[in-house]
């Protein structure tokens, strides 16, 4: 199967969510929706907002960028969900992908994550990655290790005490990893 952008689907309500892949006019709408993501932290590693250019490395330079709307970007009051993809190492090794991901909370356990996961997937494979390797998995965030548990992830490792929390105590890191050599696809 290949991918080709814009994806329209549908959430579990029946939601029409569109799924294309980000570009200058989707910088703010995701900066917007990474801000919130990065003042709960419970997901990713930021204590604070990074400045414009370090967000940019962070989210687009060197990466492919794909923004997920409800229903569309032109309908959207803000972006609903995004990831990135990239290779993990240069050179030799930069069949190995990773990717991140950050879902509104207003559209969590809706599907959008598990289509964003299974759209990841499917565009990694088209990209010709080999596997795809989440390095940093929060150990208390669930629903993520859950959704990357149904998509064919494993855990790979457990880092202890990895990630300081905002109350000042620690949690678990976990490393998960799916081969891509197999053609099965989620989508």
């Amino acid at each position: 199967m290949s991918l080709t952008f814009p994806i329209q689907a549908k959430l579990k309500d029946g939601s029409p969510v569109q799924v294309l892949l980000a570009g200058e006019r989707d910088i703010e709408p995701l900066r917007a929706l990474y801000r919130i993501i990065v003042d709960e932290g419970t997901s990713y590693p930021h204590d604070r907002f990074p400045d414009h250019d370090d967000f940019m490395d962070y989210w687009f330079r060197g990466k492919t960028t794909v923004a997920a709307y409800v229903p569309d970007r032109e309908g959207a009051t803000a972006m609903a969900g995004a990831f990135y993809l990239k290779p993990n190492w240069p050179g030799r090794a930069r069949l190995v992908a990773n990717a991140g991901f950050i879902v509104a909370p207003e559209w969590r356990k809706q599907g959008l994550g598990w289509l964003l996961g299974a759209t990841m997937l499917e565009y990694a494979r088209q990209l010709g990655y080999r596997s795809v390797i989440f390095n940093l998995v929060f150990s208390e965030n669930v629903w993520a290790r859950r959704l990357w548990e149904r998509l064919g992830f494993r855990e790979l490792a457990v880092l202890p005490g990895a990630v300081r929390k905002s109350d000042g105590t620690f949690q678990d890191a976990v490393i998960m990893f799916q081969s891509l050599s197999t053609p099965s696809s989620p989508l």
